[in-house]
């Protein structure tokens, strides 16, 4: 119920965003770190503010300070961000104004907020996907052992709303029936982007090709339209969880950003225009029908010396050590020592594929927080390559789950599920078709942990089928570690067989950072030639195996080292079965190092080797111009410079843009045991 005392209270924190935005505009000397402000935005943001309860979840973007304010966030404390001082509460000085993350218990809770516009609505969609479950399985109040269930608001500039991964975000809460509130603040500009240049149509009328999701508009510059919209809407997920638009008209009343100012690209008309519709004076006409003149005043002398005070005092604050510059970019793993019985007595042999299903069905059956999705992964198929098959049989449909053709929600969705304790498994189909992901992967994922100082981690393992298998042609054949491993924040694996696959998933798994597993088809089912030891004896249920530990599969002889004529290769994947073929023709010669993982690396055993043999070869299956392996052999080089008896090589795939579909064709382009073979020869012979 909407009280004058909760008018005034508004108006309060309406007051203090007018007034930090003066002080910013004033201090631009000071304040030189681009920032937005909420002027314009104020009303919706705070009648959305007032309706959040702790067990709550918000993802606001870099105009809701406002929000901010009206969820219990103190002007001295954004501030504290504005200026990048050590005592940010949210990023320790990393990240821009109004860019939050918090697990404050007497708030709503807030994920790592990016600037990349409208890429929150995965991540905010993956919260409600996780919440949804959770209540599924424990019931609707037991989630944060609470009163009454938890909403998800996911705000966006409308702008934004055209951005494909807002449509994947809405797709998916609609089909499953969500509760998240996309609230849609439109001040029809997009930086210089008008609306007519921008859009088709605004959020209202967009959401209307959604069937099932419900929407609402409201004038965002009123506060009691917006106040009493918004305490409906809430009302109704809570109640009956389920997707709701609200589509919010507001003006803007500062610049786009401290950097791109209104007078570069707005018309005084337009300018007037918006400033006629102030939500400010709007809302202080309100409040003087219930309170004199001179309460007011008072409350807005208060304000403003109190601003002065908290920014000075921001001003004053503690610049970040630099010393803790790398802090926080992963939190620690507790798995640091293999461990279980790689060779159980009496096992079997198992297919990589069958490892890989194997460690999966384990984790479900002990950790009910651990999901499965992705595209075919479900009952009918299990995967295109069986990887998945009988879990959705044995775990249901809540667990193991069919996804549409979206690599973003994907991927970016497990932001939202990890925040909420769950540790999800999904998967991309194919390696080739990991880009529409990287979007998530990139702006919300890998930077979670480190711009959010540890408080978001992102627990979840992706799986990726990579490599060229025989005939896979130029869009199922492709390997994308290079790719990968330049994006920090994230750890990959490559294992090349099946005791390897199941004890660095079952790692993967517990890890607490987000890990790419990198799992090579032509592996899967050892039906490439030569490949019949990627089948192993299947390791104990409680084998595990760390990251950053490679392997030596091959050592050379003694006498072959007392004559100072070995080498050693070190690779990955199928390159350790071309390097093993290749080694039958130089016996006791050739020393073979697999990776297994390669972020982290074991660098410790690679220069080791290298320094034991004075000659290395790197193998890779990628394009080797321009790669990992490239880069890998220029750090071997300069870690080992006075122990080479050669320069390092590299030998990978011809540097061609695809793998082309004939199998000769394709054989020419990539590396083969016969390839490495004459390579390990000529360097032999140096």
């Amino acid at each position: 119920m909407l009280t004058n005392d909760t008018l005034l209270y508004a108006y309060r924190l309406m007051y203090s965003a007018s007034v930090m935005a003066e002080t910013y505009e004033a201090n631009r000397t000071i304040t030189r770190y681009v920032h937005s402000t909420s002027r314009g935005h104020e009303a919706i943001q705070l009648a959305t503010a007032f309706q959040l309860k702790p067990q709550d979840w918000v993802s606001p973007y870099y105009r809701d300070e406002s929000m901010l304010l009206g969820m219990g966030w103190m002007p001295y404390q954004l501030m504290l961000q504005l200026l990048t001082r050590a005592d940010d509460p949210f990023s320790g000085g990393r990240s821009y104004y109004s860019h939050p993350n918090s697990r404050d218990a007497d708030k709503p809770k807030i994920i790592h907020q990016s600037s990349a516009t409208g890429m929150q609505a995965i991540p905010s969609t993956g919260i409600a996907q996780g919440l949804k479950y959770q209540s599924m399985i424990h019931g609707p109040w037991t989630v944060d052992q609470c009163s009454e269930p938890a909403v998800v608001v996911c705000s966006l500039g409308d702008a934004s709303v055209t951005e494909g991964e807002v449509s994947e975000a809405i797709q998916f809460a609609v089909l499953h029936q969500l509760p998240i509130i996309y609230l849609v603040q439109d001040n029809e500009w997009g930086i210089s982007v008008s609306a007519k240049e921008g859009r088709a149509m605004n959020a209202f009328d967009y959401a209307a090709g959604f069937k099932g999701l419900q929407r609402v508009q409201v004038d965002g510059t009123d506060f009691r339209a917006s106040f009493d919209t918004m305490a409906g809407v809430v009302e109704q997920v809570r109640n009956n969880p389920q997707p709701w638009l609200v589509h919010a008209r507001v003006c803007l009343l500062n610049h786009h950003t401290s950097g791109v100012r209104k007078e570069f690209y707005r018309t005084p008309e337009d300018l007037d225009l918006h400033a006629s519709f102030d939500p400010l004076p709007k809302l202080r006409a309100d409040i003087l029908r219930s309170y004199p003149h001179a309460v007011v005043e008072a409350l807005e002398t208060e304000i403003r010396e109190t601003i002065a005070t908290d920014f000075a005092r921001a001003v004053a604050a503690a610049e970040p050590d630099p010393r803790s510059v790398a802090h926080h970019v992963f939190v620690p793993t507790p798995i640091n020592e293999e461990n279980g019985v790689r060779q159980p007595a009496g096992a079997a042999k198992v297919l990589m594929v069958d490892a890989a299903l194997f460690a999966i069905r384990e984790l479900m059956e002990a950790h009910p927080e651990c999901l499965l999705y992705g595209q075919d992964v479900g009952l009918r198929l299990g995967g295109v390559f069986r990887e998945a098959a009988t879990l959705a049989d044995r775990f249901g449909s809540q667990r193991v789950f069919n996804t549409a053709i979206q690599e973003a929600y994907i991927i970016g969705s497990t932001v939202g599920l990890s925040a909420v304790g769950l540790k999800p498994i999904v998967e991309v189909q194919f390696a080739d078709y990991i880009y529409p992901g990287f979007n998530q992967l990139v702006t919300e994922i890998s930077k979670s942990c480190y711009l959010t100082c540890g408080k978001f981690p992102v627990s979840a393992v992706i799986r990726v089928p990579i490599g060229a298998y025989g005939g896979g042609g130029p869009y199922h054949s492709g390997s994308v570690e290079t790719t990968l491993l330049s994006i920090k924040g994230i750890k990959v694996a490559y294992p090349s067989n099946a005791a390897d696959m199941k004890g660095l998933m079952k790692a993967a798994w517990h890890d607490p950072n987000p890990v790419v597993m990198l799992e090579h088809k032509g592996l899967y089912w050892s039906k490439v030639p030569g490949t019949e030891a990627a089948k192993t004896p299947e390791p104990d249920r409680d084998y595990i195996l760390p990251f950053g530990k490679a392997a030596v599969v091959l050592d050379a002889s003694d006498p072959a080292l007392e004559e100072g004529n070995t080498l050693c290769i070190i690779t990955y994947g199928m390159g350790v079965y071309w390097a093993k073929a290749a080694a039958v023709y130089f016996p006791g010669q050739v020393a073979i190092i697999d990776l297994r993982t390669l972020f982290p690396l074991d660098e410790e055993l690679v220069f080791a080797t290298v320094r034991r043999h004075g000659k290395c070869l790197v193998l890779t299956e990628e394009q080797a111009q321009n790669s990992f392996a490239e880069a890998l052999a220029c750090r071997i080089s300069k870690a080992c410079f006075s122990y080479l008896d050669a320069p390092v090589e590299v030998l990978g795939a011809l540097n061609l843009p695809a793998v082309p579909l004939n199998v000769g064709l394709e054989n020419a382009m990539l590396p083969s045991a016969e390839k490495v073979r004459e390579r390990v020869g000529v360097l032999l012979d140096q």
